[in-house]
């Protein structure tokens, strides 16, 4: 069967060296997107019809088809033939927050990787948006404001915040990338928001997204990169005073 495999791979790639039969079937029908230009939304052949192109049994392809799904490649949908799926930002923020669970990397280096990416994603943002997405932003600063005493509440606006800056921007990798540190967000934020002293304090941060959500509105790029910088250096010093390294 590996042998139907790498001959129906040699018509349209390099056939794989090493993995099992679900591995090159997953190949194989990545391959099968790649070569027939298939965009998201596209249906794909059904499990049988793999099966006999590629001259395995059906479980093989299934458990592909699983796999494939679990990487947010493909859509597999109950009683309906599969479809390439949208770019899906949780399967990279499973893998940041992996890396951070494993030591691989840390807190900071994504703080640091995060401020490089939001600050030419904030300068697209206020150059590329629409009127509606300007008002979405500034409407989630304002909540910021408004529930200041519910940080849950606070919190939530401030991610959907920075995700809609990243949907602004017109690049879906740079929506895709803010997305994907939402996870990681999600358990710094409170200790940032507490790590800071004072109520004074806090609404500084709450002051510094209005200052972002303004200048995006007024399509200020300069002053858009400068107050999410800004941003992100009070948010860093928070997390250090707090002793994330």
């Amino acid at each position: 069967m590996t042998a139907s495999i790498l001959a129906h791979r040699s018509d349209d790639g390099p056939a794989p060296q090493q993995g099992g039969l679900v591995e090159q079937a997953m190949q194989a029908i990545n391959d099968h997107i790649h070569n027939h230009k298939l965009v998201a939304g596209d249906p794909m052949p059904s499990e049988g019809a793999f099966a006999q192109m590629l001259g395995v049994s059906r479980p093989v392809i299934r458990e592909a088809f699983r796999s494939l799904a679990a990487l947010k490649l493909i859509d597999v949908g109950d009683g309906r033939r599969a479809r390439v799926s949208d770019i899906d930002a949780s399967v990279l923020g499973l893998m940041l927050d992996h890396a951070v669970h494993t030591d691989q990397i840390n807190i900071l280096q994504i703080y640091d990787v995060r401020r490089t990416i939001e600050m030419r994603t904030v300068a697209l943002a206020a150059v590329r948006r629409t009127e509606q997405e300007a008002e979405e932003i500034a409407a989630h600063a304002v909540a910021m404001r408004v529930n200041f005493l519910d940080p849950p509440v606070v919190m939530a606006h401030d991610i959907a915040l920075h995700e809609a800056i990243g949907r602004a921007s017109r690049n879906p990798l740079f929506s895709l990338i803010v997305t994907s540190f939402s996870i990681v967000t999600r358990q710094t934020w409170s200790i940032s928001w507490v790590s800071r002293p004072t109520d004074a304090v806090r609404m500084e941060s709450i002051e510094a997204h209005e200052t972002i959500a303004q200048a995006i509105a007024a399509r200020e790029p300069r002053a858009a990169i400068e107050a999410m910088a800004g941003h992100f250096d009070k948010s860093v010093q928070a997390l250090i005073n707090a002793g994330l390294t």
